[in-house]
């Protein structure tokens, strides 16, 4: 697989109680948390690209534009897709768009560095 624009993954999940704002510290109320959102968006983006990178590469978030525009309850499945939508040297840019049913409940633009795991470690 070559990494190229057009590689998108979905991740989907059932909201939990463990990603709720209140349990997250994100907010007071008992619906899915802006870090949840994200971590579902950049879940996916990771594995857009998963198959594309080198022996040793892994890529790793260093930005990220989010709006969360709807609540979704505790129960209700959520499905986050990222779209690689640009490769510049290292750097991978991403449209994600998280969705309850047919209704958006977040879009995001996110930008990840493809990194050397075990250097970046070091």
């Amino acid at each position: 697989m070559e990494l190229a624009p057009g590689l998108r993954a979905s991740i989907t999940r059932e909201v939990t109680e463990t990603m709720t704002a209140v349990s997250l510290g994100s907010g007071d109320v008992p619906v899915l948390g802006t870090p949840a959102v994200l971590a579902l968006m950049e879940e996916a983006a990771c594995a857009a690209v998963a198959g594309a990178l080198g022996d040793g590469a892994t890529s790793v978030g260093t930005r990220v534009e989010l709006d969360h525009v709807a609540p979704s309850k505790v129960g209700t499945t959520v499905e986050a897709v990222a779209t690689l939508t640009g490769v510049d040297g290292r750097t991978i840019s991403f449209e994600c768009e998280a969705r309850e049913g047919e209704r958006v409940v977040a879009r995001a633009s996110h930008r990840r560095v493809i990194v050397d795991r075990e250097r970046f470690l070091a």
